[in-house]
């Protein structure tokens, strides 16, 4: 199996699935294509004709979105365990991921992922804030309803679907509840979590697009 993804810094939708297989231990070969390079199309496009990482290569199987190679781990490698096995845990975590999946538009644009970044401020805006204010409730219901300390209880592909937005909030200092907080802490103790980090932090490469704030 191998996993094709773009830089660890930047690329939010390549943590997803990465993390979701590395939590979980299962073996895969990572494939890292340089994203914002002139070469970068061309590259991805040998794997999907989508032109977007990650993308996952499995038996043959091709699959080229986040939330969809997220589904296909959990079904052929975990036994459907990538949900929680509770069926309204269940529908209220994909319900989670989907949200997260299509939305927040304002908070990508204004606070792209950055990991080695710290302390970033960025302009505010009415889009902006409301994006942040419905993530710390959505996180702060489950939390609540659940008992934590991962959304839904145990670690699922919802947390892997937050996960850049718990990247982006320590980058940029956002102020968020008591709770929120807690969660977070949670999510970057965790050591697949440590070890992107790492690894971005290791990295030369710079997306001028992406270093954003003072």
């Amino acid at each position: 199996m191998e996993l094709v993804i773009g830089n660890k810094n930047y690329s939010s939708w390549s943590l997803r699935p990465w993390l979701l297989l590395r939590a979980h231990d299962i073996d895969f070969a990572e494939v890292m294509i340089p994203l914002a390079t002139d070469t970068t199309a061309d590259e991805i496009r040998q794997y999907t004709g989508a032109g977007k990482v990650p993308v996952l290569l499995d038996n043959g199987l091709t699959i080229w979105d986040s939330l969809a190679i997220c589904e296909y781990v959990s079904e052929q490698y975990l036994t459907g365990k990538g949900w929680p096995t509770d069926l309204t845990k269940r529908a209220e975590a994909r319900a989670c991921s989907a949200e997260m999946h299509s939305g927040f538009a304002a908070l990508r644009e204004a606070m792209p992922m950055n990991c080695r970044a710290t302390g970033r401020q960025v302009p505010s805006s009415s889009a902006l804030i409301n994006d942040i204010q419905r993530i710390d409730s959505l996180w702060s219901q489950m939390l609540r309803r659940h008992g934590g300390p991962w959304l839904f209880g145990e670690f699922s592909i919802a947390d892997c679907m937050f996960a850049p937005v718990v990247f982006r909030f320590a980058t940029y200092a956002v102020d968020i509840s008591s709770r929120s907080r807690d969660y977070m802490a949670v999510a970057l103790a965790h050591p697949a979590m440590q070890e992107w980090l790492t690894a971005a932090r290791s990295e030369a490469a710079t997306i001028n697009r992406s270093e954003v704030g003072q």
